[in-house]
This record gives C-alpha cells, sequence and structure tokens, in this order.
C-alpha cells in the first residue's frame, strides 16, 4: 500500500515531535550529582538545615542523585556567596547556594566583601521566619524610643527606619557582642528590640514588652501564628517615602529568611523546573518536619522573598543614604 503525502508528512511531523521530547527529557534530567554551597562553619545551623535540605531534595529528584553539602566560609554566607558567583553557566544545576538573610544584608548595606547579585539567581525553596519590633514606651512622650541592636549595619536596624516612617524618635542602642537583647531589655538601657523565630509572643511576655507590629512582603503569606498582630504595611498603607518602605522590609526580610535555596543565575528554565519539583516533593513528604519558629516555602513565595531582600540598586541607595544621614554610618 502506497502512503499518501499527508501520511508521510504526518509521520515526519509525529518523528520530529518524539525527537523534540525526548530531548527535552534529556535536558531536564536530574544530574547524577551536584554540590549544595552553605555558609560555615560544618557543625553550623546553616550547614545542619543545608544537609537536611540536600536529603530531602535528592529524594525529591525524578532521578536518584547525590546531593553533597559543601560549607564555606562564615556564618554570615558572604563567602559561600561569593564563591558561587563565580560559578560558570555550564554547571547548570549542578551547584545550588543556601543564601542566608545575613549575606543578603551586607550586599544591602554596601559592605565591601559583598561581591554578588543575588538578585537574578533563581529560587528554588527557602525556609522563613516572623520578625515583630515589640516594646514598651518611654516614660516620657518626647523622649526616643532606645532601639536594642547588634550594630547599625545589622538587619535590626529596619526596627529604627520602621519607627522613623511612623514618625517616632529613636535612638540605637548598640548591644555588645554576646549579649542578648533581652539583658539591654531587662537593665532599662533599651525600650524596643526585635524578636525573630519562635515562641514570639510568650517571649515578649517574659521580658515586660508588647509586641507592636510585625514585617510584611509583598507576595508572602501573613504570619499564621500572629493573626491578630498588625504588619508595618497595615500601619503603612501609603507610605509618604515608598523607596524607603521597600529599605525597610529588605532589611527586615534578612531577619526573616533563615535561608533561601538558589541557582545560578542563567540557569535553563527547565533545569530550574526540575529542581522546583524536587523541592515541592520534599514539602510534601516532610509536613510535619519543619524547623519550631520557622516556615518552609515553594519557589513562588521563596522568589517574592529574593525580590524583597535584593531591591532595586535605588532603594539600597536609599538605605545607605539614611544610615549615613541619621547616624554617620557606612560600610567599611
Amino acid at each position: 500500500m502506497t502512503p499518501t503525502r499527508r501520511g508521510v508528512i504526518g509521520a515526519v511531523l509525529g518523528a520530529a515531535a518524539s525527537a523534540r521530547m525526548r530531548a527535552a527529557g534529556a535536558s531536564t534530567s536530574a544530574p547524577e550529582a551536584a554540590t549544595l554551597l552553605a555558609p560555615g562553619p560544618e557543625d553550623g545551623a546553616a550547614a545542619a538545615f543545608a544537609r537536611r535540605a540536600a536529603g530531602g531534595l535528592a529524594r525529591g529528584l525524578v532521578q536518584a542523585a547525590a546531593l553533597r553539602v559543601s560549607a564555606v566560609g562564615g556564618s554570615d554566607g558572604i563567602t559561600a556567596a561569593n564563591r558561587f558567583a563565580t560559578i560558570s553557566p555550564a554547571a547548570e544545576g549542578r551547584v545550588l547556594l543556601l543564601l542566608p538573610g545575613a549575606a543578603a544584608q551586607a550586599q544591602l548595606v554596601g559592605d565591601s566583601r559583598a561581591r554578588y547579585e543575588p538578585r537574578h539567581w533563581p529560587a528554588v525553596c527557602g525556609s522563613l521566619m516572623p520578625a515583630v519590633l515589640a516594646g514598651r514606651m518611654p516614660a516620657s512622650p518626647a523622649a526616643p524610643i532606645r532601639v536594642a541592636i547588634p550594630g547599625l549595619g545589622a538587619a535590626e536596624a529596619a526596627g529604627l527606619l520602621a519607627l522613623d516612617l511612623l514618625g517616632r524618635r529613636t535612638a540605637p542602642v548598640v548591644i555588645p557582642a554576646g549579649q542578648a537583647p533581652d539583658a539591654a531589655i531587662a537593665q532599662g538601657q533599651a525600650d524596643a528590640v526585635l524578636l525573630c523565630g519562635a515562641e514570639i509572643l510568650p517571649r515578649a511576655a517574659r521580658m515586660g514588652v508588647q509586641p507592636w507590629f510585625s514585617f510584611d512582603s509583598p507576595g508572602l503569606a501573613r504570619e499564621a501564628a500572629l493573626p491578630d498582630l498588625p504588619t508595618l504595611g497595615d500601619l503603612l498603607p501609603d507610605p509618604a517615602q515608598p523607596v524607603l518602605m521597600e529599605a525597610v522590609r529588605a532589611a527586615a526580610g534578612a531577619l526573616r529568611t533563615r535561608g533561601l535555596l538558589v541557582l545560578p543565575a542563567l540557569t535553563s528554565a527547565d533545569t530550574v523546573a526540575l529542581w522546583r519539583g524536587a523541592a515541592r516533593r520534599w514539602a510534601e513528604e516532610e509536613r510535619d518536619g519543619v524547623e519550631p519558629g520557622t516556615r518552609r516555602v515553594a519557589d513562588g513565595e521563596a522568589a517574592s522573598m529574593l525580590a524583597t531582600l535584593c531591591p532595586a540598586p535605588e532603594v539600597a541607595l536609599a538605605y545607605r543614604e539614611w544610615l549615613l544621614r541619621r547616624f554617620n554610618w557606612r560600610a567599611a
């Protein structure tokens, strides 16, 4: 039987489509081995979380793969992020990074050690926690609110900027390294403090302070553990200085981010989808395995948090200018 022209064309097109599907399948196959760069030290909290994430992602891939954790540098993640920024696009899904909030904060304030631009790194998933400004009002209404912070370059400075935007006078109280902010409150040295993680409301009650508001981000769900507490966005729905509102959310986002798993810029969409699918399967597998005080987020909310953490250059510049103008501080 002689095939018709239509039949021949159909067969050719069908074969071409099958070839494209096979090629796509090959291009999205999981790597046999991959590396997850994480902030050090080896026995630190970030590396421990990275090992847990590596195990979950490896199980979630459609093909078996070995995902090794490599702890690099210190806990702030700057060294790890710098190394990650040098990864060639040819690695194509074989290297990931656990980006902590502190590494994004370093880039926000202009720390000269931070030689990376995370805004274009595709987010796979992440672990987030709430951050709340809590305090008690000074005895005199004219007195500034003293906010306990580790340093002006730290993410906790978000509390100072938030109060500035709300029209309240503030003064930073820089606490010594290793001292808990609770001590500054207990000793009457500070009026307000930023609290993160688990049991924020009971901790505030034990310290004798009142939670004032939580920090929010566009595209992220409201904190389920704090349903009755207003967010900064609730208090400032139409801020007079929207760029500084983005800046305060960026700094506060560094406090709220335990870690975001990201891929290098220019990673193909198919490879990004493969890792994001693995993250979703990991989340389904360990629904009750979230660390206390945190919530695991999929690619959508992780990408929203990355956009909050790493705003446009004009936002970072406005934050640095605010630090210089208010406190005569700039990053080294």
